[in-house]
């Protein structure tokens, strides 16, 4: 496993190919693979400029990328854009500024279907939250992606009540005290 900061641009082409194929399989199978793509690629330029990005990538036998992981700390203020305004919404402002701010967020984690049960995903985890500040960081991911919930909670990962009953389509964890 590699570990990168914002020179993981320089396999981003190896990273899109996974991405793709794991994000537009099921329960994500309908998405467009040339918009995801896009989107992903657009995103990773930027998001390697964001305050302790860093990136985790293994590779298979052959080289190929099996998976991999990115992340950054938290800052204030909490964003509004992409699914943030759903995480604010779910736990409200108090307990985001308590649990996420200076945390590390794990944006993306995936392994490619041929790694999976091989426990890479755990080792992903592992070495993006590593030095993570005060050992905190925490995640969202889709509701409907039962075999990521299932993962991350078999990993000892934990949801926070939401506040108020505040309900959304997106769940988020926090990793393990």
């Amino acid at each position: 496993m590699r570990s990168f900061g914002p020179g993981i641009l320089g396999v981003l082409d190896a990273l899109s190919d996974a991405y793709v194929e794991i994000f537009t399989a099921p329960p994500w199978a309908h998405r467009s693979p040339a918009a995801t793509r896009h989107d992903f690629r657009e995103r990773l330029k930027g998001d390697v400029h964001r305050p302790g990005f860093r990136a985790v990538v293994a590779t298979d036998e052959a080289g190929a990328v099996a998976g991999f992981a990115t992340g950054w700390i938290t800052q204030a203020p909490f964003p509004t854009d992409r699914a943030y305004g759903k995480v604010l919404q779910r736990l409200g402002a108090d307990r985001v500024d308590e649990l996420l701010i200076g945390s590390f967020e794990i944006d993306e984690l995936g392994v490619r279907s041929r790694a999976r049960r091989s426990g890479l995903g755990g080792q992903l985890l592992s070495g993006i939250t590593d030095a993570a500040p005060g050992g905190r960081s925490w995640l969202l991911t889709w509701g409907r992606a039962h075999d990521a919930l299932a993962f991350y909670r078999r990993q000892g990962w934990e949801e926070p009540e939401a506040a108020h009953g505040e309900e959304s389509d997106v769940v988020v964890f926090l990793s393990p005290p």
